[in-house]
């Protein structure tokens, strides 16, 4: 799991059960709690399914595989323990909400299966992004103060994790007298915490506590300018901090055979999604980070060279809705371009969730290393 700055970290998403087959080929949500063409993910979970699924990722060569989260879904935490107890170097980056697991209990649930896997979990720290769906959980914060809780969140845990003494705590939604922990994280100092968020205090939230910033996929000038805003925040701090990059590659052997596949998928979309969304209104009414993809989608279908938004626009951009479309090796290329901007984690996955997987591992994947092994040699 450790990652230094000469190394790409390729992370896909399992599921949990096998998508309806009204939603394959056009997937939007693996894990639940999304609009999917057809029906959604049907309920359940499906053991099999999940360590297929798993398997699936390692064999093609990704690094790490993300579990998803929201309000109705299962365990992340149950996913991966499960998962990583039947594969061998396959890691885990666990989504988790702070506000519903008492952060020393998290940091030790986490620290715990840490230590059982050999180091191969990471958890991406998500505060919510919909009032709706927080209040389906009991949790009635407004949004910045979300973000101020897992501020604290995310210090306790990195408190938890490497403390030689018990200590206190007093903050504003959190009181500890005489915390430790007996177990401590197989990596080192500790497991790595990803984080995402798109305001203003996610942004001073995640440079102050963060490992990894989560960036969703926007125009390259954008992605410079967060880039560069957040490395200023972090350099203040005295912090150094890494970048990851989420989107959905749409490939074909030509590149007018990935443009006629990203329009099939497209029209599925807006089918599935017809009165269900307010055009430019996002699906989680309070995501700042949905807001910018809508904004980028009204600005135009494409960007750079083929960074494409309509689905961003027609799912009212829930999640990771940008699409890059073309060959592995054009697709590579846009990914080498976000690499040299500072993203060194890509965070991949398609629309026919599995069979994807597989084909990104068949080129796009090593297309990529090899790009970025070259980029960095000549850069030594």
């Amino acid at each position: 799991m450790t990652e230094s700055t000469s190394q790409v970290r390729i992370v896909g998403m399992i599921g949990v059960a096998r998508e309806a087959a009204a939603s394959s080929g056009a997937t939007l949500s693996v894990f639940g709690g999304g609009i999917n063409p057809g029906a959604e993910v049907p309920a359940g979970v499906d053991g099999d399914y999940i360590l297929e699924f798993a398997r699936v990722h390692e064999d093609a060569g990704f690094d790490m595989v993300l579990t998803g989260y929201s309000s109705s879904t299962p365990d992340g935490f149950e996913v991966a323990g499960y998962a990583a107890a039947h594969t061998s170097r396959l890691g885990y980056l666990i989504a988790h909400r702070p506000g519903f697991v008492a952060p020393t209990l998290a940091a030790r649930k986490a620290a715990t299966l840490d230590q059982l896997t050999g180091g191969r979990i990471a958890l991406h720290i998500i505060s919510g992004g919909s009032d709706v769906e927080q209040e389906r959980d009991g949790d009635f914060l407004d949004h910045d103060a979300r973000y101020r809780r897992t501020d604290e969140y995310m210090d306790i845990l990195r408190r938890t994790w490497t403390a030689t003494d018990s200590f206190d705590y007093e903050g504003e939604f959190y009181r500890l007298k005489g915390a430790s922990s007996q177990v401590h994280c197989f990596q080192r100092p500790h497991l790595p915490l990803f984080f995402g968020g798109a305001s203003d205090i996610a942004l001073d939230v995640g440079s102050r506590r963060a490992d990894v910033f989560a960036l969703w996929g926007e125009p390259r000038a954008a992605i410079r300018d967060r880039v560069t805003d957040i490395r200023s925040r972090a350099g203040e701090l005295g912090r150094d901090i890494r970048f990851s990059l989420s989107v959905r590659p749409i490939l074909g052997e030509t590149e007018s055979q990935a443009w006629q596949r990203a329009e099939e998928i497209l029209a599925r979309v807006q089918d599935a999604t017809k009165g269900s969304i307010v055009p430019g209104q996002p699906a989680r009414l309070q995501s700042v980070g949905s807001r910018r993809l809508l904004e980028f989608a009204a600005q135009g279908d494409l960007h750079d060279e083929r960074l494409w938004m309509p689905v961003a626009a027609a799912s009212g951009a829930a999640g990771s809705t940008t699409c890059l479309v073309g060959t592995p090796q054009q697709v590579a290329k846009s990914l080498l371009a976000y690499y040299d901007l500072g993203c060194t984690t890509f965070i991949i996955r398609g629309f026919d969730p599995l069979n994807d997987a597989r084909e990104y591992g068949r080129e796009l994947i090593p297309l990529l290393r090899e790009m970025v092994a070259g980029r960095d040699s000549n850069m030594d």
